[in-house]
């Protein structure tokens, strides 16, 4: 008997068309593109179900599939974090949990957006994210290769920011600075700090 499989669905962003530094043409194609990632993380856990209910979990296929699952899965939820922490006026609130906790770990908000901005405009294609550890609460500014290496096990994405081409081009050819100085314009700090741990 097949299981019945949970299907995700792509959430909507409708602010992702309204901010300043991000054309609706850019927005229209990164939302297209998640939507892909939400369609691939569903035909795979079909898939791997059945191949499942069919005695086929020790094949090579299903193999490469579950390896694969997982990039389309993290694809899936880093975008929605990435556009679920967008959309406001980019001004964080001081008396926020996750402000204070910045100013702990790195002395002050410019020391950390220094360096979070250092970790975007390094070469490559990924993700920036401010991580918190579960375990100490401490916040880290972390690379993530692609959607699959470089995540903190245990630790909590509070702030992400999509460094691939597709999140810029469009709008900023290949200037990867000023596309990070706009997404900081539109940063919803309150968004973040919902994430932050207490």
């Amino acid at each position: 008997m097949l299981q019945t499989v949970q299907t995700y669905k792509a959430a909507d962003y409708p602010r992702l068309s309204r901010m300043p530094g991000f054309s609706v043409q850019l927005a229209a194609n990164h939302m297209k593109l998640y939507q892909g990632y939400v369609t691939n993380t569903n035909a795979l856990s079909e898939k791997l179900t059945a191949m499942l209910t069919d005695g086929k979990e020790k094949t090579p296929e299903y193999a490469e599939l579950k390896r694969r699952f997982g990039w389309e899965f993290n694809g899936m939820r880093l975008h929605e974090l990435y556009f679920g922490n967008m959309g406001s006026d980019g001004i964080p609130q001081r008396s926020a949990q996750v402000y204070k906790t910045i100013l702990e770990d790195f002395g002050s908000f410019e020391t950390w957006k220094k360096d979070f901005i250092a970790t975007g405009l390094m070469r490559g294609v990924g993700w920036v994210a401010l991580y918190q550890d579960n375990v100490s609460g401490r916040v880290f500014n972390v690379w993530v290769n692609e959607h699959d290496g470089g995540h903190l096990a245990g630790c909590m994405p509070l702030l992400v920011l999509d460094v691939f081409e597709h999140a810029y081009i469009t709008d900023y050819q290949l200037e990867r600075a000023k596309y990070i100085e706009a997404f900081f314009n539109v940063i919803d700090w309150e968004a973040v700090s919902k994430r932050c741990a207490k």
